[in-house]
């Protein structure tokens, strides 16, 4: 059995979880998600608890099980606090701002970066800090990789975009 699959899920107060055959809607205060879960996973509702259970003992089906359980307890709690993420920038001249529905980025290059803010994406910055926020896990990290991507720490002088907290290794440059 999987460990993961086993654990019950808690639906919060707040949170309203709606089972239509195999479409899972999860309602919050910040959103509402929606997910097909596989035909051989099956969900069962008890109060304020979600039981997910394996119909059938296939590899596919032991694989699925936990996977499905780790996505609705994620959109249970994308609906209910969020999920947030935060890059750093660091070099000379490095900008960022958030202007309409576009995040625009000044990272050394001849032009100023241009990044369209996707619907249920919240961008913030503050300083030198970007932060990304939003109720679907999946689609957050997607879009602070995205942002990443335009300018990733290069390990010499250590400038570029970096997740908060990421380590970077310094290389020694040239020795004569």
């Amino acid at each position: 059995m999987s460990r993961i699959g086993k654990k019950p899920i808690t639906v919060p107060e707040k949170v309203e979880v709606k089972i239509d055959g195999s479409k899972v809607t999860v309602k919050g205060s910040k959103a509402e998600l929606s997910h097909v879960i596989p035909d051989c996973i099956e969900i069962v509702q008890e109060d304020k608890l979600l039981l997910v259970n394996r119909k059938i003992e296939t590899k596919d089906a032991r694989a699925l099980h936990g996977l499905t359980r780790s996505l609705i307890n994620n959109m249970i709690v994308g609906v209910d606090t969020g999920f947030k993420k935060d890059l750093e920038m660091r070099g000379v001249g490095y900008r960022a701002a958030v202007k309409g529905k576009q995040l625009v980025l000044s990272v050394g290059y001849s032009h100023p970066v241009e990044y369209d803010i996707a619907d249920g994406i919240e961008i913030s910055v503050e300083a030198n800090v970007i932060s990304v926020a939003g109720a679907d896990k999946q689609q957050v990290g997607q879009v602070a990789a995205e942002i990443r991507d335009y300018r990733k720490p290069e390990p010499y002088k250590g400038k570029g975009i970096r997740y908060v907290g990421e380590y970077v290794i310094q290389k020694e440059g040239k020795s004569a």
